[in-house]
């Protein structure tokens, strides 16, 4: 089926035919192989790693701040957690886009390290999440972060694992926040939308390594879309949304996720929740991480970008 990517995405897009995560140790192997997109920050920023404690006696999660210099007076701050199909990805992968939020925004950004499937399946990667999340409002004052502004964001899975956490924290008396950015977020193991039946044979993120990444995340086969998983792995079963914070979701043409994304800002909005929703015509599922010097990518960093400053 041809599909009218953006004339400066469509060469792209052969490139991932090779994108299949029926081999973990042969995706994990390429991503390391990868370098962030490059970019010259407007502002100086501050990077160092460190350990906060985990979940409830779980092993220490690691953590990248990245700080502002020069800045005075408290700052925003953003817990961000990065792409890779809860599989692949660290921190370090997602350098190019939390070094940029830091820079443009002014924020301090804490990125995340989270364990990842299918070693360490659900619940294990939100639980690193939201122990940095707690210690990072447990920390704001000594961070320079006003800890009444505090947000939490992600891109792909990371956007999952951001949703995730903002209705962890609503449910379980954890920090306040001030806003959820989902980026082309993954919210559903049912995998039932048009986009995600219709999509399917699109090179990089389809049905099929959405299958297997919720294997993987999920603890194996045979759970994905069975009535017993837990709105804490797949946000998209969340029967009740109000009192969530205000968020930003983006949305692509041709992603399978196109659909859930669509559905979830709109039942935020039928909820309650303050929410701001952007669907990029022509484009593919992290075409703004893997093409950025393109004019729609630019455009959706740009976006993205305004939307933490006015959110944060």
């Amino acid at each position: 089926m041809p599909y009218l990517f953006d004339p400066e995405l469509a060469p792209w897009v052969p490139l991932l035919a090779d994108v299949d995560y029926a081999n973990v140790a042969k995706m994990r192997a390429q991503a390391e192989l990868m370098e962030p997109a490059p970019y010259d920050p407007p502002a100086p920023v501050d990077v160092r790693d460190i350990t906060v404690p985990g979940f409830q006696g779980a092993p220490e999660v690691g953590v990248r701040i990245y700080t502002p210099a020069n800045r005075t007076g408290k700052l925003p701050g953003l817990l961000y957690m990065h792409g890779g199909a809860f599989v692949i990805g660290l921190a370090d992968f997602f350098h190019t886009e939390t070094v940029r939020i830091a820079a443009e925004v002014g924020a301090v950004v804490v990125s995340v390290d989270y364990r990842t499937a299918p070693e360490h399946p659900f619940p294990a990667p939100l639980e690193d999440c939201y122990a940095a999340l707690c210690w990072f409002a447990e920390h704001a004052d000594e961070l320079g972060v006003d800890p009444d502004r505090i947000g939490v964001g992600g891109e792909s899975a990371g956007g999952g694992l951001a949703a995730a956490v903002a209705l962890f924290a609503r449910d379980h008396d954890g920090p306040a926040l001030k806003m959820q950015y989902l980026g082309v977020p993954v919210l559903d193991d049912r995998l039932a939308t048009a986009s995600m039946h219709a999509l399917i044979d699109i090179p990089g993120w389809n049905r099929r390594n959405a299958e297997l990444s919720w294997d993987y995340y999920l603890g194996g086969r045979g759970l994905r879309g069975g009535d017993d998983v837990s709105p804490y792995a797949a946000p998209a079963r969340a029967e009740d949304l109000a009192g969530l914070p205000p968020a930003y979701i983006t949305a692509s043409e041709f992603d399978p996720l196109r659909d859930e994304d669509l559905g979830y800002a709109r039942r935020l909005i039928i909820a309650g929740v303050p929410t701001e929703l952007h669907h990029f015509p022509g484009t593919f599922h992290g075409a703004a991480q893997l093409v950025p010097q393109a004019a729609v990518s630019q455009r959706m960093i740009a976006e993205g970008l305004d939307a933490l400053r006015r959110g944060l």
